[in-house]
């Protein structure tokens, strides 16, 4: 990491807290606001990420810039998408405040709506962001499935998020996020984060999570066929998948067929199956 000099750019809890006062600004739950305020957590951050000279790197949610100062210095450019239109237009006069403005692009938009389109000729190859819990997840599938230029990912979220999307086959807490996450990348925990670096402190605690494009299953189903099996299988947990999969086969008797056909036993539950099975399933259903 290149520490000559950026390391005084970064904001301090005093300096947040002024900015916030001047901006009039109070963090709301409705848009999941919570920022960073400890400099050594973003310098972890970026740290982790391994970054390259050559990334550019789209920041969702920047806030009022603590993560993006850390992150300017480390790669080509950052686009920084912030819903806020306060925030949205102050970040460019903080980060020009330190030298960096020629290394910022600010989009104003919802990062659940945005497409490459959005991003004014930039072409992301990494995601880093301290990310609102509310949306977190929805966020990074959406991101990965848009922005096929992305080749890896560091995301901050809620610890009990980090556990889902990380989450493998016959863990508690695998679900619909852990197997659609796994259809783009190979992704995992990278550590802990804890509630002090924020403002305000949430009351959970939050984790790091890393994430590495890879190609998605080799399969005739499209993303969205794959996509339909998993949610079907996880709809009703408890349930095998023969039952579970009824409606989407059109029978109990019809899931059990394409269950066969893909080689797997109709008396399993989604949470033992990986994305490879999920996509033979989808191969195999009746027309």
């Amino acid at each position: 990491m290149r520490e000559t000099g950026w390391m005084m750019s970064l904001l301090g809890p005093a300096e947040i807290r002024i900015l916030a006062d001047k901006l009039n600004l109070r963090p709301t739950k409705k848009l999941g606001q919570n920022f960073v305020i400890d400099a050594g957590t973003v310098r972890r951050i970026v740290r982790v990420a391994a970054l390259a000279p050559d990334d550019v790197i789209i920041e969702v949610g920047p806030g009022l810039g603590s993560l993006t100062l850390a992150l300017l210095p480390e790669a080509q450019h950052v686009v920084a998408v912030e819903i806020d239109p306060v925030l949205a237009g102050q970040l460019p006069l903080t980060v020009a405040g330190r030298g960096l403005g020629d290394r910022l692009t600010v989009v104003e938009a919802d990062a659940m709506r945005i497409t490459s389109a959005d991003l004014l000729g930039h072409t992301p190859t990494a995601l880093v962001a301290n990310l609102p819990y509310n949306v977190a997840v929805p966020v990074v599938l959406h991101l990965l499935q848009v922005l096929p230029s992305l080749r890896k990912g560091l995301v901050m979220v809620q610890s009990e998020v980090a556990d889902r999307l990380a989450a493998g086959p016959g863990s508690k807490v695998y679900g619909v996020p852990s197997v659609k996450a796994a259809w783009y990348a190979d992704v995992r925990r990278a550590g802990p984060v804890g509630r002090t670096v924020f403002w305000p402190a949430p009351n959970v605690d939050s984790g790091l999570v890393s994430m590495a494009r890879r190609d998605p299953p080799e399969t005739s189903a499209s993303r969205e066929e794959v996509f339909a099996v998993i949610d079907a299988a996880f709809a009703q947990r408890r349930k095998t998948l023969r039952a579970a999969l009824a409606s989407w086969a059109g029978s109990p008797a019809q899931a059990e067929t394409a269950l066969r056909a893909a080689g797997v036993d109709p008396s399993a539950r989604g949470e033992q199956l990986d994305v490879t099975a999920f996509a033979r399933i989808a191969e195999a259903k009746p027309s």
